[in-house]
């Protein structure tokens, strides 16, 4: 795979190339292949981590008016977090633009959770030198804040605990939750939750686990109780 069909996959054109290399070259290669006088992408990495939390934090900043400085801080940990880092560059493919060398690659560095969330945040800091901020924003426009919209990250915010304190605050009525549906295999199951206050379904939500299902479900009936 080359950088060129990695900018057509993204419609994104670097003005420096060199640069978008770098953000895939890990540090293994550099090793292996020092009269290319290449760089690695740990700086870039740097630089793209402070990106990545300033996009994401400017985001939640504006949609989430109602949402505690606490709050906000826990869901964007939990999207700049290494795990949801990694689920973005396998999304993307990063995987199979990597320079890794033959040691790292023998040992599976191509599919490494921590290597692949290294090149997202690499890349970021590729795209912000090169592009500048404002192209950085359309990119995580494209592929991370919808995940951010669709609820992908509910699981760090206690939205059980807000409604448990709004119903008991405003209505005093019963809360329970129950498991209507649940969908596909079970490696990839999906369960779908419903809140029940005072006996009336006031929220939905799917989940891969029931746990998350629920949260869903508690924030889909604390929107309804805003509106």
């Amino acid at each position: 795979m080359t950088m060129a069909q990695l900018e057509k996959e993204l419609g994104i054109t670097f003005n420096d190339h060199d640069l978008l290399r770098q953000a895939f070259t890990h540090s293994s290669y550099v090793n292996e292949h020092r009269h290319e006088s290449s760089s690695d992408n740990e700086r870039l990495e740097f630089l793209g981590d402070a990106v990545l939390e300033l996009g994401v934090s400017q985001y939640l900043y504006r949609q989430k008016e109602r949402s505690a400085e606490g709050d906000l801080t826990k869901l964007r940990a939990s999207i700049v977090c290494e795990p949801s880092l990694e689920e973005f560059a396998r999304e993307l493919n990063f995987g199979e633009y990597l320079l890794l060398g033959r040691g790292e690659e023998q040992t599976g560095g191509r599919d490494r959770p921590a290597l692949l969330a290294d090149v997202f945040e690499a890349f970021l800091g590729a795209l912000y030198l090169d592009r500048g901020f404002d192209v950085v924003i359309q990119f995580l426009q494209q592929y991370v804040y919808p995940k951010i919209t669709t609820g992908a990250f509910s699981h760090a915010m206690d939205y059980k605990s807000k409604l448990q304190e709004h119903v008991q605050k405003h209505r005093n009525h019963s809360i329970d939750y129950v498991i209507a549906d649940e969908k596909g295999p079970s490696h990839d199951k999906e369960f779908i939750a419903q809140v029940l206050i005072n006996g009336n379904v006031s929220g939905k939500g799917t989940g891969h686990t029931k746990k998350e299902a629920e949260q869903r479900a508690a924030k889909n009936a604390l929107d309804t109780l805003d509106d």
